[in-house]
């Protein structure tokens, strides 16, 4: 479908999918050049192309802006062979998400400066398509209407440290249907447990889902006014899309920007002007899950009643669980016994072993950086 599908009106709409992460805390099975949003870990489809497919209904694949990297570009290429490939972007070197972005709306900018572009990380799973869209089509229909930002927040469900929260005001509009948006008041990042149970109890804060939708001249200004330093660069790298200069002007400048996550280089410093910011946060209530760790996705595993009993998700050729309770493994094609533990994480590759608990899943980063420093890059 195209484009007059997303809002009222000529409304542009450009989906941004960031897949450029390394994906360390789904080692064994990640590695740099097989990060996780090109494995399928929830379902047939790897998670970018999961990721691509959900924006079907709100563009088409010759709108979407895919950023990624060096080692992953040939294989998100070959898993999307409905994007352009001239729509594919390989960063020369990782420097978070707020150049990512920025960049995305410098180059729209040039053409379509009222053109609203969605942020769209590309791990993450959707449990309801349909609210998805619905969602979607509600903050493209802000963010276009005016110097706006749309944040989408979860719902929490327990008190998470390991993710930022969304701490919400008055309601600003109500959509048809139940879609309804909320003044933002301000940005948490990631928060230690007593404060994250304070928050789930208030009642007033969402997960900060990652997802986040504004005109390309909005988000482009915003970079201007709070990271000038970094403005400069990205114009340059901008410019030259389309050239045959780019992939050299690209080397050259994006080394030269800050490496800093889009919600510290305009979220938090737009929020604080209060009532003034318009910022304003929609539900991300579509079965949102960001499959952080292999914790969180036992979790995803048992909504979608993959169990296979005692709270047990289990990939193997053969599973077999007596007096288990609450484990997640994967060994396909091997028989798996788990005889009398609970709550491991069980990840078997053809030259790796991961042995955890899903209390420790969300730090299996360390095992990547130890690899490293013993100069074990083959495992990593």
């Amino acid at each position: 479908m195209g484009n007059d599908t997303v809002a009222q009106g000529t409304v542009t709409f450009v989906p941004v999918v960031l897949a450029g992460g390394s994906g360390t805390r789904f080692w064994p099975r990640s590695r740099r050049s097989r990060a996780k949003q090109v494995l399928a870990l929830a379902g047939a489809d790897t998670m970018i192309q999961q990721t691509v497919e959900r924006l079907d209904s709100l563009c088409t694949a010759a709108d979407v802006l895919v950023i990624t990297n060096e080692l992953l570009a040939a294989t998100v290429a070959a898993q999307l062979p409905q994007v352009p490939v001239e729509r594919l972007l390989r960063e020369p070197c990782a420097r978070n998400t707020a150049p990512a972005c920025a960049l995305a709306a410098m180059i729209v900018e040039r053409t379509a400066p009222g053109a609203v572009l969605g942020i769209f990380p590309s791990d993450h799973v959707v449990s309801d398509q349909a609210r998805f869209t619905e969602v979607i089509r509600a903050g493209v229909q802000i963010a276009s209407a005016g110097d706006n930002i749309v944040v989408l927040g979860a719902p929490p469900t327990r008190p998470e440290t390991g993710y930022g929260y969304i701490r919400m005001g008055a309601t600003a509009q109500q959509f048809a249907g139940t879609v309804e948006s909320r003044r933002v008041e301000r940005f948490t990042e990631k928060p230690q447990i007593d404060r994250a149970i304070e928050f789930l109890a208030d009642g007033n804060y969402s997960w900060n889902a990652g997802i986040f939708l504004w005109s390309a001249q909005t988000l482009a200004n915003a970079i201007r006014s709070y990271r000038p330093a970094m403005a400069g660069p990205l114009e340059r790298i901008a410019a030259a899309f389309g050239t045959q200069h780019f992939d050299t002007v690209f080397a050259e400048e994006y080394p030269k920007v800050e490496n800093i996550s889009i919600d510290y280089a305009v979220l938090e410093p737009r929020s604080a002007r209060g009532a003034d910011s318009n910022i304003f946060c929609l539900p991300a209530d579509f079965g949102w899950n960001d499959l952080g760790s292999w914790a969180a996705l036992h979790e995803h595993s048992m909504a979608q009643g993959q169990s296979l009993g005692h709270g047990n998700v289990m990939d193997a050729g053969l599973p077999l669980h007596l007096d288990a309770f609450g484990n997640y493994a994967y060994a396909p094609g091997k028989v798996v016994a788990l005889l009398g533990v609970s709550d491991l994480v069980v990840v078997q590759t053809d030259d790796a072993l991961l042995v955890t608990t899903r209390a420790h899943s969300q730090e299996v980063g360390r095992i990547v950086s130890e690899l490293t420093k013993l100069s074990r890059t083959e495992f990593v």
